[in-house]
């Protein structure tokens, strides 16, 4: 598949469409406390986006050998690394960790936002864990610029990761974003050799492209698995780990990020 060059026009809808994210996000940061829900977070996230106009990515999102994808957001805790589905009986508790990850469609464009938030106070190892995360995160921004490729982002998120003493998920990806949640360029957070020999694409950088970066970090081990809800996929060491995304577009100087407020 081809990698879709948004116009300026376009990207501008698409910076709208991060913002109704960003102010999801925000109301779900004020609420995230112990003894709240994931349900009761999913309900603020998609009270804000339907409020903005727009509709929730997330929900009814289709997968292969699962059903559709029941809510707004995904919220995965401490050893949840992504697609947690959140449940009025999953209540946070004090010195957890979730991941919130959340998207909208808005005049025909998606944005796409995740990120981790502490429940309470959290040891100091769990603060390093986050920090290193987002900080994973803006090496990857950094890295987005001209003439760089794909792979040069991936390497970039993988080395400083790896340089803190921690793992990066290797099944799942940063992927394009436009009109639709998921596009081309898949945007992976490592890189070998032997993936690019299997198939792995690497896109130059190309003004116009928007894709979400996502690093997913791990304290233990990379393996991952799935449970039987077809969604939720967990550390198979149950080591904690984060998960923290933003998207970007590509210009002739720094990178914009499209998701903050």
């Amino acid at each position: 598949m081809a990698v879709y060059i948004k116009s300026a026009d376009e990207i501008a809808i698409m910076r709208e469409a991060g913002r109704v994210v960003a102010r999801a996000h925000a109301a779900m940061r004020d609420a995230v406390r112990p003894g709240i829900s994931t349900a009761d977070l999913d309900a603020i996230a998609e009270t804000v986006i339907r409020d903005h106009g727009a509709i929730p990515a997330f929900l009814n999102y289709p997968k292969r050998d699962a059903p559709n994808f029941p809510a707004t957001i995904t919220a995965s805790i401490n050893s949840e690394l992504v697609h947690g589905i959140p449940s009025p009986k999953r209540i946070l508790q004090e010195g957890d960790i979730v991941s919130l990850d959340v998207g909208c469609h808005y005049q025909g464009f998606v944005g796409d936002a995740a990120f981790t938030y502490a429940v309470g106070e959290v040891s100091t190892t769990v603060k390093r864990l986050l920090d290193v995360t987002e900080r994973s995160l803006y090496v990857g921004i950094e890295a987005s610029v001209l003439p760089n490729s794909i792979r040069d982002v991936a390497l970039a998120v993988q080395r400083y990761v790896e340089s803190q003493g921690y793992s990066v998920a290797r099944e799942y990806t940063g992927h394009g974003v436009g009109r639709a949640m998921h596009e081309e360029p898949e945007v992976p957070n490592w890189w070998s050799r032997l993936a690019e020999r299997r198939g792995r694409r690497n896109y130059p950088l190309q003004v116009g492209m928007t894709y979400a970066i996502e690093p997913m970090v791990i304290a233990g081990r990379a393996e991952t698995e799935e449970l039987e809800d077809g969604w939720t996929v967990l550390t198979k060491d149950r080591s904690l780990c984060a998960h923290f995304e933003h998207t970007i577009a590509i210009t002739d100087g720094k990178p914009v990020i499209l998701t903050l407020p």
